[in-house]
């Protein structure tokens, strides 16, 4: 069959023109409909099954099944039409589709769920069907992600609240990252949830994630309301006060060491990282001139006697290295004799350290 021909099939599918599409199907000769309501379409691979599917056609999903096609027809990334119904909240295709014995837990490419997906919207009446059909909350992707953390990441307390309903131990899991629903849920600013969790008494410090995030409010919450420790330290040994400087939140920054006094110049890991260090690494000259405004030592070294023009020479960016030259740092060496002026690299990099120490010399 010609392609202007296919191309007309997946345009009545996508718009839902029954009729349509089943007028051109049956004009085929047919020996051929197997085959053409079979095609994979483009480099998803999708079948007509899935275009109707993803828009919610039900009448085009039940005719597509009737002529043959079956309902665990998979495309490219193994996305079933089960995949494309509940990830947009199509109730009445889901339904269909498992009546129809659709596999509840199929996986697709990184191995996401029906369910995964389905929390990725409010559809409230999708995630029912697909648990009343034994739908497992406990499977993780190849991240480590169950579909508790997948709704504690979109943030509705509704769906959080079903899901904690038919399962009272779902929120304890992790990611392969170490990462708990909390966390997910504290990372993305996700209030209303982490007061669910909280409630619960759920709680772990994830005061972390909010603040390098710059949700000031969630980690508010978890800080003063709930005992969360603002010095803890992370797997890798850095503290909130490390970890907003690496992402460059100043609100943050200024929340910490304003607002609860954490010490600006706070050394993390066997290195001795400070604040300034990890900031001038990243580039984040704003950060920088706010350290500086809330008393850094702008010459302090770590473990190597490296400071931050160092850092800021190791990253090869040139605006912090001005920065800091300007604030009054030297081309001095490290522990190994290597000054910062030796590790640029980059044109622009090596131009500003000319024009900066020229000037300061």
């Amino acid at each position: 069959m010609d392609e202007n021909t296919l191309k007309t099939l997946v345009k009545l599918t996508q718009e839902g023109h029954l009729a349509s599409l089943e007028k051109s199907i049956n004009s085929i000769d047919c020996g051929s409909v197997k085959a053409v309501i079979s095609t994979h379409f483009g480099r998803s691979g999708d079948t007509l099954m899935h275009y109707a599917s993803r828009h919610g056609h039900l009448d085009i999903v039940k005719y597509l099944h009737k002529q043959g096609l079956d309902v665990e027809v998979y495309n490219n990334d193994y996305k079933r039409p089960l995949h494309e119904a509940a990830s947009m909240g199509h109730v009445e295709c889901v339904k269909y589709l498992l009546q129809e014995k659709a596999q509840v837990d199929s996986l697709k490419k990184a191995d996401w769920t029906p369910l995964m997906m389905a929390c990725t919207r409010r559809s409230l009446a999708v995630l029912e069907l697909l648990l009343a059909h034994g739908a497992d909350l406990g499977l993780q992707n190849k991240d480590g992600w169950s579909p508790f953390h997948v709704a504690c990441r979109e943030g509705s307390p509704e769906v959080v609240l079903l899901l904690l309903q038919h399962s009272q131990q779902v929120w304890r899991t992790e990611s392969k990252t170490g990462r708990t629903p909390l966390h997910t849920a504290a990372m993305h600013g996700c209030e209303e949830v982490v007061k669910i969790l909280l409630e619960r008494q759920l709680w772990c410090d994830s005061a972390h994630g909010a603040l390098r995030n710059g949700h000031i409010s969630v980690a508010k919450l978890l800080l003063e309301k709930h005992k969360a420790c603002s010095t803890a330290v992370d797997r890798l040994g850095a503290q909130p006060v490390h970890q907003v400087a690496v992402t460059g939140q100043n609100e943050a920054l200024g929340f910490l060491v304003k607002e609860l006094k954490v010490n600006v110049n706070k050394s993390a890991t066997n290195l001795k990282l400070t604040p300034l260090h990890y900031a001038a690494k990243e580039g984040h000259v704003s950060t920088i001139l706010m350290l500086k405004e809330l008393g850094a030592d702008l010459q302090i070294q770590d473990a190597k006697g490296r400071t931050a023009l160092h850092m800021a020479s190791i990253g090869q960016h040139a605006e912090a290295v001005t920065t800091l030259l300007q604030m009054g740092l030297k081309n001095s060496p490290d522990s190994s004799g290597t000054t910062p002026r030796q590790i640029a690299t980059k044109p622009a990099v090596i131009q500003a350290f000319c024009t900066g120490l020229s000037e300061t010399s």
